[in-house]
């Protein structure tokens, strides 16, 4: 199958599966698995839709599916309980939550916040010290040696125009105002260059009304990977635990001490500095951990998609996998990421769980934490529907045990098959790029031509 439109076109082998495109300057790109995380943030917009229509068409999972929201609207009304808790804490103006019990966006907004001001605290303090410097005996005639250094490496790499990436988009953004690695950050963002790039963008004209809002919520979309968007709490203790505690038996089961937790906590809430030592206790760590996933307004796979999770148990094996991967797809990036971090950090326990032995022959006890026991502990912290008064996830009938059991064996498996379900197979791929061919042929050349130099750096790479 050939499909043209404004001079890009697809050729498609039905037959081996091969999903082939072909850019305008004619480089030859064939669609290979990638992780959803390597998808640009317009990519992975339009894979949430591809991921919703083959839903609704193809999987039978008897509920409604809806996309669930990136936790913003529940903002006002939070917002009325941070102010009531703000009357309380009067005395304490800096007292304003950081992590726990916020929609998942905005911890992690608070946490960019948090990261910006310590550059630029770092920024300020290096003017500082430089300044001080050119002060010093010989300071000038130093700055001047820098300045001749740094001018000639600048020049040297003036001089090397990186072809790999992508010949006729703009100027790089701004390394503060980026979002990825590549030289284009949005499609706002190319509207003064006169590239081809451009030239398609002003001329492609979308044929209705759908398209036409389709393309005004594309333009506010980065064309890069967006950043990770890992809370820097559940980054933490999941180095932690990884760094030390592997080898913990019961990491999760055993108590923890209370008064510790909650300094940990408070100090996260204040936006403190945290850097967990070895000397922090293995079972104080994964406590907080489970505390801050069990204090999250909306859990991390959302109560839209509750019952659609459930529901995959309803499938033979093989669907249930590519349904849950599909279902992956509809959370905000957010909760993906996030949920990728920790299915990724519980697989790695999980591997740890059985007895060993070591390179010298010595025995190395186990963990004792299987996928099953840690998808019986964090399956309800990310699978629910609502909690009860205790914040505790209580059984009080059979109906209620079978959902837990649900929960669970739904957790499980995506535990075990974590790395399978974040990966992006061609054939989506396929979809989300004839999707944007629709409002934005231009884009989809952009795409190919970074998707081609990736792939010849991975090539260079496994040469060496």
């Amino acid at each position: 199958m050939v499909l043209f439109l404004n001079a890009v076109f697809l050729v498609h082998n039905s037959t081996f599966g091969d999903f082939t495109w072909n850019s305008m300057s004619g480089r030859s790109v064939r669609l290979k698995s990638v992780p959803v995380q390597s998808l640009s943030e317009l990519e992975r917009a339009r894979l949430q839709e591809v991921a919703f229509y083959q839903l609704q068409q193809d999987c039978d999972l008897g509920c409604q599916i809806t996309i669930p929201k990136d936790g913003q609207k529940r903002k006002k009304s939070l917002r009325k309980k941070l102010d009531s808790l703000g009357k309380e804490k009067n005395r304490d103006k800096e007292f304003v939550p950081q992590a726990f019990g916020m929609p998942l966006s905005q911890v992690i907004a608070n946490d960019r916040a948090y990261k910006l001001k310590q550059d630029s605290q770092r920024e300020e303090q290096k003017d500082v010290s430089d300044f001080v410097a050119s002060l010093l005996p010989f300071g000038t005639k130093r700055q001047n040696k820098e300045l001749s250094s740094s001018n000639s490496s600048l020049s040297s790499t003036s001089e090397t125009p990186n072809e790999s990436t992508s010949p006729n988009t703009p100027e790089p953004a701004p390394r503060a105002r980026r979002r990825g690695a590549m030289s284009v950050d949005s499609i706002t963002d190319l509207d003064d260059n006169q590239s081809r790039l451009l030239e398609a963008l002003q001329l492609s004209l979308p044929a209705e009304a759908q398209s036409k809002k389709e393309k005004a919520r594309d333009k506010k979309l980065s064309l890069n990977p967006i950043y990770r968007q890992v809370p820097r709490l559940v980054d933490s203790c999941c180095q932690h635990v990884e760094k030390h505690g592997l080898q913990t038996v019961g990491i999760f089961r055993v108590g923890s001490s209370k008064k510790r937790v909650r300094q940990l906590r408070e100090e996260f809430d204040r936006g403190v500095d945290v850097v967990l030592e070895e000397e922090h206790s293995i079972h104080d760590v994964a406590a907080l951990l489970k505390e801050f996933l069990r204090d999250m307004p909306d859990p991390l796979l959302t109560k839209e998609l509750y019952t659609a999770f459930i529901n995959t148990l309803l499938l033979e094996p093989d669907e249930q996998l590519s349904t849950l991967q599909l279902l992956i797809y509809l959370l905000p990036p957010c909760n993906c990421d996030t949920l990728h971090r920790l299915l990724q950090f519980l697989f790695t326990v999980a591997s740890h769980a059985e007895d060993s032995t070591d390179k010298d022959g010595q025995e190395v006890i186990g963990n004792k934490m299987t996928s099953l026991n840690l998808a019986t502990i964090f399956g309800p912290n990310l699978l629910h529907k609502q909690k009860s008064t205790d914040k505790e996830f209580t059984v009080q009938s059979s109906a209620r045990a079978e959902e837990s059991t649900a929960i669970i064996a739904v957790v499980q498996k995506m535990i075990e098959n974590y790395e399978t379900l974040f990966m992006v197979p061609p054939d989506l791929q396929n979809e989300v790029l004839i999707s944007l061919l629709e409002t934005d042929p231009d884009v989809v050349d952009y795409l190919l031509r970074r998707k081609a130099s990736q792939s010849s750096v991975l090539t260079m790479d496994g040469q060496i």
